[in-house]
C-alpha cells in the first residue's frame, strides 16, 4: 500500500519530483527522462509509466527554470518512443509465433490477437497514432502489431508519425501552459484532465461497441 500511495503521489505531484530530479542529477535527468519514454513504449509489462504528464511537467518545466533544453528535449524523446516502439514491435514478432502456437504468453491471448488483426485491418495505420496518445494502448499496440500480420515498412511510418504528433504536442503544451498561476497550483487536476482526455477514445469505443452498434438477431 505504501508503495502505491508514493508512485500515485509521483504522478500527482509530477513537477515538483521532476524539478527535485534535475536539482539532483542536472544533465543526467536528459537520460532519466529518455529511459522513462522508451521504458514505456519499449516494454510491454511497464505499460503505468506517466508519459502524457511526463511530457507535460517537462515542458513547463523547460519554460519556468531554463534547466532542460526543449529543443533537445522533444527530439530525444522522440528518438526514445521510436526506439522503444522497435523493441517492442520486434519482442511481439518473435513471440507473435508463440502466441500462436501456446494460446496465450504472459496476458496476451491468440484470440485477442486475432481480434486485434482484424481492427487494424479495418481501420487502417491510424490506429498505431491513434494508441500513440493513450496510455497503456501505446505500450500494447506496437506489441500487437508486431505479433499480428502488419508488416514492418507500413507500421514504421505511422509510428514515426505518432511521434512525432505526441512529443512536440504535449511538451510544448506544458512550455506554453504549464506556468500559467491555475496550472501550477492545481497540478494534480491538470493531470486528471490529461488522463481523462487520453482515454477518452478507449471509454468512447466501449460505449459505442456496447450501446449503440446494431444489435443482431
Amino acid at each position: 500500500m505504501e508503495f502505491l500511495t508514493q508512485v500515485l503521489d509521483f504522478f500527482l505531484h509530477l513537477d515538483k519530483h521532476l524539478f527535485a530530479i534535475v536539482e539532483e542529477y542536472g544533465t543526467l535527468t536528459y537520460l532519466i527522462l529518455f529511459l522513462i519514454v522508451f521504458t514505456e513504449t519499449g516494454l510491454v509489462f511497464m505499460p503505468l509509466l506517466p508519459g502524457d504528464s511526463l511530457l507535460f511537467a517537462t515542458g513547463a518545466l523547460a519554460a519556468s527554470t531554463g534547466a532542460l533544453n526543449v529543443w533537445f528535449v522533444i527530439v530525444l524523446l522522440i528518438v526514445a518512443a521510436l526506439l522503444g516502439d522497435n523493441v517492442n514491435y520486434f519482442v511481439g514478432k518473435y513471440l507473435g509465433r508463440t502466441i500462436r502456437k501456446r494460446e496465450r504468453i504472459l496476458f496476451f491471448k491468440r484470440e485477442y490477437l486475432e481480434q486485434t488483426e482484424a481492427f487494424y485491418l479495418k481501420h487502417g495505420g491510424k490506429t498505431v497514432i491513434m494508441a500513440r496518445f493513450i496510455p497503456i494502448v501505446r505500450t500494447v499496440a506496437p506489441f500487437v502489431a508486431g505479433a499480428g500480420s502488419m508488416n514492418y515498412s507500413r507500421y514504421i511510418v505511422y509510428c514515426i508519425i505518432g511521434a512525432l504528433l505526441w512529443v512536440p504536442s504535449l511538451t510544448m503544451l506544458g512550455f506554453f501552459f504549464g506556468n500559467i498561476p491555475f496550472v501550477k497550483n492545481n497540478f494534480e487536476i491538470v493531470i486528471f484532465i490529461i488522463i481523462g482526455i487520453s482515454i477518452l477514445p478507449i471509454i468512447w469505443q466501449f460505449v459505442k461497441t456496447r450501446f449503440l452498434s446494431p444489435k443482431t438477431a
